[in-house]
């Protein structure tokens, strides 16, 4: 380890006559030890990382009690079953997540993950009442539930006074345009297909990644080692082609990761 910091920083950060310089070149080399032991091991969240403008905005990962949620670039196919909560008075005409005003007379809902401005049908499993509603906020950020109401839409369901009931969600797409009581949706991307790969990892030194990647090429086809650039550092990156379908790929990743790599991560190109 200390060859690698001589090779990167040079033997001033070492030298212990200079205090100063000691005290100064000590920091930096901790934080960019920190940025080196991560870029080594891969490390990240296993997740399906999205680039371009589903990287932006209401799109961006955030961090709510602990736990950090990935937004979903496209609603396309998703449905979910849970218990659904209401918010009401105590909220009315607070800010919501995409920047709108809480009215708890609107068909309107907060979800953790899916796309702003989605249209979702509720069903209550219970009386089998369903309503459809406007993802517009955040949330509910309370273990096992899947979406949290506005009041008109929790009344119309039946659980302002249970609280809660059991629900299926169906999403119905994006709103494009709105002519009279016809909603129009819009077109959304197919995010199931695409061109995948696993990343294994990535390291400073180039013998190292080749010599994972002779490891790899044991049990799987197509590895390869691609140089890339981090904050002016390069790092020279393991990868395995992975299938074109979304639902195959993440099989792969944890097919992978059961091989002995646990630090495996998707990544769309």
């Amino acid at each position: 380890m200390k060859k690698i910091f001589s090779h990167l920083f040079g033997p001033r950060i070492f030298c212990k006559d200079n205090r100063s310089m000691w005290s100064r070149n000590h920091v930096i080399c901790f934080l960019l030890l920190f940025v080196f032991v991560l870029q080594l091991w891969g490390c990240g969240p296993k997740r399906h990382v999205v680039k371009g403008k589903y990287a932006r905005g209401t799109y961006k990962p955030y961090r709510v009690g602990g736990r950090t949620y990935y937004p979903l670039p496209s609603a396309k196919g998703f449905v979910e079953t849970g218990y659904a909560s209401w918010y009401g008075p105590n909220f009315h005409g607070r800010s919501t997540a995409n920047g709108e005003r809480y009215n708890m007379y609107a068909m309107t809902a907060a979800h953790k993950i899916l796309p702003m401005n989605t249209y979702v049908r509720v069903e209550n499993l219970a009386n089998n009442r369903s309503v459809v509603v406007r993802i517009n906020d955040r949330g509910p950020f309370v273990r096992n539930r899947v979406i949290d109401l506005s009041y008109a839409a929790a009344k119309k369901l039946g659980i302002i006074g249970p609280g809660t009931a059991r629900v299926r969600l169906v999403a119905l797409g994006e709103v494009g345009s709105i002519k009279g009581n016809v909603v129009t949706f819009k077109r959304t991307p197919d995010f199931m297909h695409g061109d995948f790969y696993v990343q294994v990892g990535a390291f400073v030194s180039r013998q190292n990644a080749f010599r994972l990647r002779q490891k790899l090429m044991e049990r799987f086809k197509t590895v390869t080692v691609v140089k890339g650039y981090t904050n002016g550092q390069s790092y020279f990156k393991v990868r395995i082609d992975a299938p074109d379908d979304y639902r195959l790929a993440k099989r792969f990743e944890q097919k992978i990761e059961k091989a002995g790599f646990p630090q495996a991560f998707l990544v769309a190109r």
